[in-house]
């Protein structure tokens, strides 16, 4: 039997996001945790409906883009990503998500994610920068 830190191929290895060349002119890759980081960056970054084959596939939050940056809109971004990385991303357990405006940055949302790689038990956390634009 093998220890599970060991052997990190369940994670993944696939091409990075954003698409990147290496200097020697072949796709780069992203590997393990880092495949995992960038799985986190892409449900957030897509708004459902947006990928014709998987319709529902995304975050919710794409739909606060008007809303008042607001403690009721922040509850409203942390409970969308909550769910759907609970929904989309089978690797982690969330542990905490967080949003707090700045007040030098009104349009600003930074999503604060703490997860835990269930094989590995590691710990990761991304803060993702949302920004909402007033509709006033």
């Amino acid at each position: 039997m093998h220890a599970p830190s060991q052997n990190r191929e369940f994670l993944g290895v696939g091409w990075r996001f954003p698409l990147q060349v290496t200097p020697n002119g072949r796709i780069a890759q992203a590997r393990h945790e880092q495949r995992i980081e960038e799985a986190i960056v892409i449900i957030l970054s897509t708004a459902p409906g947006e990928r014709p084959m998987l319709p529902e596939f995304g975050c919710g939050i794409h739909n606060t883009l008007f809303a008042p940056n607001d403690s009721r809109t922040i509850a409203l971004v942390v409970h969308q990503v909550r769910q759907a990385l609970t929904r989309y991303e089978a690797r982690i357990d969330v542990l905490d998500v967080h949003a707090e405006n700045n007040l030098d940055a009104p349009n600003l949302l930074l999503i604060r994610i703490n997860y835990r790689v269930r094989e590995t038990n590691a710990i990761g956390n991304l803060v993702y920068p949302f920004y909402i634009r007033e509709g006033r």
